[in-house]
């Protein structure tokens, strides 16, 4: 294994656009990558940058039925037939012209990446274009036309991979990739997320625990709204790693939706960019501890599109590339002006940080607190899955 990490990037992904208004602006990507080379990350002796060619039918049909794939085509050659079937032509996934290629390329960036790793080119892959975790085998849904996070998945099983971990820390359910892989116990899915009854997709609910060959493969830990970055950290330690620990897997993908953030207006979670960086770190040090170093890490959701978003994936860029950016560093001028030139927003963060402390209680020495909420989001995950991987809840 050559060691250091890959970067997915095409500048081609940005059109990946659902029009003006639709919250999954474009501009988030392009920014991100702005800010990256700011820092002198694409220039890190551990960081190489390359594009993946878009993937074929016969990788996308790992997860995504033909005629879904035929549909998507058809529309992206003619978005006024669109009409809503297939998930297509909503209000969430618009149709538009070209969105086959552009959602198959960035599929592609999140395959290419994990078959880099799987074959030793690289320990680290990033595509933070990718993510796109709601799709189904047959529908687009959330903003999502191809499931790149599963598709990575499913090509790390044809390649070999014996156990794949996923975990998935965006605010929202990751429900496509555990529908991917639901009955299948080579994959454990992991998803950290607000609550169902308070946000799409409306499910993730603890008891949501896997198929009949695949008991306690689907772990979820839906929190209250309002959760913040003490809570939030304590539940994902509290029940990632001794399931990692457990399962044992060959490679580690994780899913790093920016959009838990209190800024996000989506959703309703409290977490500050300092939580966000923190769970990067934690996913890289599993990654080593558990997987001999192989880690894929995707972006996903994330709508504040200048304030967090980019700062949020540059650190996650930086720690994979083994040149962490300091948290207290300044935001680069030369960003700031271009963040005014494309946007028009003058007001813009100064450093990479939020200035919270990423202090949390453990579960394992602190115990458990009855009268607290996300405690009890814990307990229901840690009570429905861990006694199917022989641990105490």
């Amino acid at each position: 294994m050559s060691g250091g990490a890959v970067l997915m990037w095409d500048e081609a992904v940005t059109g990946y656009d659902f029009g003006a208004g639709h919250p999954m602006d474009p501009v988030r990507l392009s920014l991100t990558m702005g800010l990256v080379e700011a820092y002198g990350l694409t220039r890190a002796p551990g960081l190489t940058v390359r594009a993946a060619p878009a993937a074929g039918d016969s990788t996308l049909r790992l997860v995504h039925r033909q005629d879904y794939i035929d549909t998507v085509r058809r529309v992206s050659a003619d978005p006024l037939v669109a009409d809503g079937s297939y998930g297509l032509g909503t209000e969430d996934d618009p149709a538009f012209a070209g969105v086959h290629e552009v959602s198959a390329l960035i599929a592609g960036q999140s395959v290419g990446a994990a078959e880099a790793v799987w074959n030793g080119e690289a320990l680290h892959g990033v595509n933070f274009a990718g993510g796109l975790h709601h799709a189904m085998p047959g529908s687009a849904a959330g903003f999502c036309i191809y499931n790149d996070a599963a598709l990575a998945v499913a090509r790390l099983l044809e390649l070999g991979a014996r156990r794949v971990a996923y975990l998935d820390v965006d605010v929202h359910h990751g429900d496509g990739v555990q529908a991917a892989f639901w009955d299948d116990p080579r994959v454990l899915t992991v998803s950290l997320h607000e609550h169902p009854r308070a946000l799409f997709p409306g499910t993730g609910w603890p008891e949501e625990s896997g198929g009949p060959q695949a008991e306690g493969s689907a772990v979820n830990v839906a929190l209250p709204p309002g959760t913040g970055d003490a809570a939030w950290l304590r539940a994902l330690h509290a029940v990632v790693p001794e399931l990692l620990a457990e399962f044992r897997p060959e490679v580690l993908v994780t899913q790093h939706g920016a959009d838990t953030h209190a800024e996000d207006p989506l959703a309703h979670l409290a977490l500050s960019l300092d939580a966000q960086r923190a769970a990067a770190e934690a996913a890289h040090g599993w990654a080593h501890e558990h997987c001999d170093g192989r880690w894929l890490a995707l972006g996903g959701g994330g709508y504040a599109v200048v304030d967090v978003v980019p700062r949020s994936w540059t650190h996650l860029v930086g720690i994979a590339a083994g040149a962490p950016v300091p948290p207290e560093s300044e935001v680069p001028e030369e960003w700031r002006r271009t963040v005014y030139a494309r946007t028009g927003q003058a007001a813009v963060p100064m450093r990479m940080t939020d200035g919270r402390e990423t202090l949390w209680k453990s579960w394992q020495d602190d115990g458990y607190d009855p009268g607290d909420a996300a405690d009890q989001a814990v307990l229901a995950t840690r009570r429905a899955v861990f006694p199917a991987h022989g641990l105490l809840p």
